[in-house]
């Protein structure tokens, strides 16, 4: 499956927010490259070559290589955000709300793994005003989370003393399957997703009736 057509849950990556197309194809070919090689050890003939272009090409869409990882980066932040936004604000319990977010959060680094390793493993690569961005763009995903969190534990639901550890943490458990998910592996990014939303509710403390009702919205 090529990164242009990798899934999420069932949703298509076609880039189509990257337009005309030459800056789509060469943006595809960046993420592919950066995902094999690494962004210090691609060059912009590694990109264009991939695009099935010249390197003066590349030029006139993106003006540098780090432009390139920026928009990679922002486009991908951006989703991350989106699909955190749209569990937090569902109705529900928070234990439904927090076994949403996960499932949703995994599959998006599961069927988007080449996309999403760069996204989440590239951020030293920006300059400094870039990066600042981004980091803002993180912290946005890291309040979705904890919000939900906090909701459980006021609602005493949930049993998590430490709020901040415990949302660190369940952002490292799912980004970190970008890192390792196969897509020729016994599991798909569904059945990685409803496992990783009952680990999580575990980890929160949130007791069975509330993870079966968790399993059940899902």
């Amino acid at each position: 499956m090529s990164t242009a057509q990798e899934t999420a849950g069932g949703e298509l990556q076609p880039w189509a927010e990257v337009t005309p197309d030459a800056a789509r194809r060469l943006l595809v070919a960046a993420v592919e490259a950066f995902a094999e090689r690494g962004y210090h050890a691609t060059t912009t003939r590694d990109i264009a070559g991939r695009a099935g272009m010249s390197p003066a090409a590349l030029y006139i869409h993106y003006k540098t290589k780090e432009e390139l990882l920026h928009r990679i980066s922002r486009i991908g932040h951006e989703k991350a955000l989106d699909i955190l936004r749209t569990a937090g604000g569902r109705p529900g319990s928070p234990a439904e709300r927090l076994a949403d977010a996960v499932s949703s959060f995994v599959r998006w680094h599961a069927g988007g793994r080449t996309t999403a390793r760069v996204v989440q493993y590239e951020l030293d690569s920006l300059g400094a005003d870039a990066r600042a961005e981004i980091i803002a763009l993180r912290r946005q995903v890291d309040a979705e989370v904890r919000a939900i969190i906090e909701d459980g534990v006021a609602a005493g639901d949930f049993d998590v003393p430490d709020v901040p550890g415990t949302t660190l943490a369940v952002l490292s458990l799912c980004i970190d399957v970008a890192r390792w998910f196969n897509v020729d592996g016994p599991r798909t990014p569904e059945m990685v997703g409803d496992l990783y939303a009952d680990l999580v509710l575990r980890m929160v403390g949130a007791d069975r009736r509330e993870r079966s009702g968790a399993d059940g919205q899902k």
